[in-house]
């Protein structure tokens, strides 16, 4: 098939997924695209439309004529934004913050705005603060949430408590995807998009740390995003790291045992999402650490001597006295009834043993064995969609570590951030040219 039939069945099929994302506006009750939470911990129980009445949710709006902010309060938060932010809706919030619905009336277009929670609570909070703000600052990719704006309505240091960022709004987050019985063709083009993103921040020396779910958002054009780079970390780092970075069922093996690891612990993570998808749920729901170990090798099988023998003493000594597996077949695990059944009108080649193929490949318990994002990349289940200009866009600047590999106080973090967003606002147009600082 030659280069010009290739793009127009993926042109003709990336315009039939659009159907897929209004089917979950419709099923979810949601009026469209401004309805997704952004930053909620996990993937809610209940449909996303609910969010848009928090229980308390009455606002009172407070502002005087030079001010370029005004405040509100939404339920017990108080929120304090710029005036070109009009319109606010809570819809979602989480440990990490709350996150409303805008119409920014400069670029008259919708957007979502995430006040972060108390972000100097803790010397944790902070540096996930500051790792996110950077982040999102460094990175533009189609596949990457974009950093439209960012602020903090206090004017000096000593009273700066409060960081807002400014982000794409979407339309809806996987946690509404998983149980729509997906496709072939967006099951890949889903999938394709996630190796992308990851692979951007790869190139950038970045690990996510925390793909879930309720981290991958869509929009109505089918356009894929990856978001919350508060766990994210630089690939560099090489001391052993805490195995609470990743929700836990989508923590990688190397993660739960206290092995360290590298990028390709998040290939682990979207090999979990991706049989998800497939299955409708969650594949290693454990209750612990433990349990979770537990769930993944009843299904995958007890590793090899050589991982145990990679292991802490203790660590190890831990494993070998636990039962032990043998590995279920992939084709037990994902029989091809869990697959759509091929249409008469499937104009790609992706099937399910090829997609079933690709899961025994990212699920790996040993992390050497693992596929990387490149061989993914080009994959048969996924590689008619691959795209020179979105796989190997050009790379951000690498990731300085130098300031996270240090221990810092929370009022150091605190003064790190604020420089941080003060040199943001010189670089850029915060106020839509409404008014300026003084």
């Amino acid at each position: 098939m030659g280069a010009a039939s290739i793009g127009n069945i993926i042109r003709g099929t990336r315009g039939h997924l659009s159907s897929i994302i209004d089917s979950v506006s419709q099923w979810l009750g949601s009026g469209g695209r401004d309805d997704v939470p952004i930053s909620l911990d996990s993937c809610p129980s209940t449909p996303i439309g609910s969010l848009r009445s928090v229980s308390g949710a009455t606002m009172a709006a407070t502002s005087t004529a030079d001010d370029p902010y005004y405040s509100m309060e939404i339920g017990d938060t108080r929120l304090t934004v710029l005036k070109r932010y009009q319109n606010l809706r809570v819809i979602g919030s989480g440990a990490q913050g709350i996150v409303c619905a805008a119409h920014d009336v400069i670029r008259n277009e919708a957007v979502a705005i995430k006040k972060l929670s108390r972000p100097f609570q803790n010397v944790t909070h902070a540096k996930r603060a500051y790792r996110e703000f950077k982040l999102m600052n460094l990175v533009h990719h189609k596949n990457i949430i974009g950093l439209l704006n960012a602020f903090t309505p206090q004017r000096s240091l000593r009273d700066f408590n409060d960081l807002y960022i400014v982000m794409e709004l979407m339309d809806a987050n996987l946690c509404q995807v998983i149980n729509m019985d997906l496709d072939h063709e967006r099951l890949s083009y889903l999938l394709y998009q996630m190796l992308c993103g990851i692979r951007h921040l790869h190139a950038a020396g970045i690990i996510h740390r925390d793909l879930k779910p309720s981290n991958i958002v869509v929009k109505s054009d089918c356009t894929l995003k990856i978001l919350d780079f508060g766990l994210a970390r630089s690939a560099c780092e090489s001391f052993m790291m805490t195995p609470y970075v990743v929700t836990r069922y989508y923590r990688a093996p190397e993660v739960i045992l206290g092995m360290g690891y590298v990028a390709n612990v998040d290939i682990w993570s979207i090999g979990c999402i991706f049989g998800e998808l497939v299955k409708g749920r969650v594949l290693f729901p454990g209750t612990d650490h433990i349990d979770q170990w537990t769930k993944i090798v009843e299904q995958l099988g007890t590793p090899s001597r050589q991982f145990l023998e990679r292991l802490q003493a203790t660590v190890r000594n831990y494993v070998e006295n636990r039962p032990q597996y043998r590995p279920t077949s992939f084709e037990t695990l994902f029989p091809d009834t869990m697959f759509p059944q091929p249409a008469e009108n499937n104009r790609l080649t992706a099937s399910a043993a090829q997609a079933r193929d690709l899961l025994s490949r990212m699920l790996v318990v040993d992390p050497n064995d693992r596929i990387s994002v490149d061989e993914a990349l080009r994959h048969p289940y996924v590689n008619v969609w691959f795209d020179e200009t979105e796989v190997f866009a050009p790379p951000p600047e690498q990731y300085n570590n130098e300031v996270d590999k240090k221990e810092h106080t929370v009022e150091e973090w605190k003064t790190l951030i604020y420089s941080e967003i003060a040199q943001y606002e010189r670089l850029h147009d915060v106020y839509g040219n409404s008014t300026s600082r003084s």
